[in-house]
């Protein structure tokens, strides 16, 4: 691990522990206690007059465009920056970023720290065609099914914070569930890890989950390293149409964006101008 950091210990649920994780991954222990307490009777509640759907599996395609493909992120708040957004509408933010040009979304559906919710979840997916994304720390199986029947297209898997057969079990859960997910990492270890798991889709988190700091040099150090049949995706710290130039050239797919489009006046319109760098540059 970054910075020397050791690995403490795992729970039953798949969830490894570092000894410096900061408040995210706390939280994430506390949510999977209360997940794995009710999650059978919650499933059943949530399937009970259901008329359940399979995933579109449209995420990839949307990734792969001949364009600047850029998944535009919806969060309220963040634990390095706090609210990000006061006035904060899912469902006409979804709507107009996908006018501007994004090419998927990303929902935050963590409480405690990101300030979301599975309610934002569905006023953005109601509001739009695009293929969205459900972030938060998902380790559970219950957590994969309740995304696609919230309408998530797909969904986070971040390495650090699972056991490779937990990783493996959730993977293909997701695509039985028509769901590709979007396979976090920051590290080469944990590069390898996910590719050893049949990750498709591949993303690095230029932000150190353990210290919050973002380098987007992460992104150039490990873009060579993931296989040319994976779609890369670049997270964090992308804020200029001169980052999306550096790391299309590094091979990169497609790049999540939130904080810049969310502290902006015009999240559509900052959109707008980070799309300007053109599908050729």
């Amino acid at each position: 691990m970054d910075g020397g950091h050791e690995l403490r210990g795992e729970d039953d649920g798949g969830i490894l522990f570092g000894c410096d994780f900061g408040h995210c991954l706390e939280c994430a222990k506390l949510e999977g206690d209360r997940v794995r307490c009710d999650h059978v009777c919650r499933f059943a509640e949530l399937l009970s007059g259901l008329e359940f759907t399979f995933g579109r599996d449209n995420f990839g395609a949307a990734l792969t465009r001949n364009a600047v493909n850029i998944i535009a992120e919806l969060k309220r708040a963040s634990p390095s920056r706090g609210v990000l957004r006061a006035q904060f509408d899912p469902k006409a933010l979804a709507s107009q970023l996908e006018q501007a040009g994004a090419a998927a979304l990303s929902v935050l559906t963590e409480e405690e720290f990101f300030q979301g919710s599975l309610a934002d979840l569905r006023l953005a997916r109601a509001a739009v065609s695009l293929p969205v994304l459900r972030k938060d720390f998902v380790f559970d199986a219950w957590q994969v099914w309740e995304a696609r029947a919230t309408g998530a297209d797909t969904f986070l898997l971040i390495v650090t914070i699972l056991r490779d057969a937990a990783l493996r079990e959730l993977l293909a859960l997701g695509r039985q569930l028509g769901m590709e997910p979007l396979v976090e990492v920051h590290t080469r270890e944990e590069l390898a890890r996910a590719v050893d798991a049949g990750a498709r889709i591949i993303g690095v988190n230029n932000r150190d989950l353990r210290t919050l700091d973002v380098r987007l040099e992460t992104s150039l150090e490990l873009g060579e390293a993931i296989p040319a049949e994976c779609i890369a995706v670049s997270e964090s710290g992308v804020r200029a149409k001169e980052d999306i130039a550096r790391l299309r050239a590094a091979g990169y797919d497609a790049f999540l964006i939130g904080e810049q489009l969310m502290q902006s006046p015009s999240p559509a319109g900052a959109l707008r101008e980070l799309l300007a760098v053109g599908p050729s540059s």
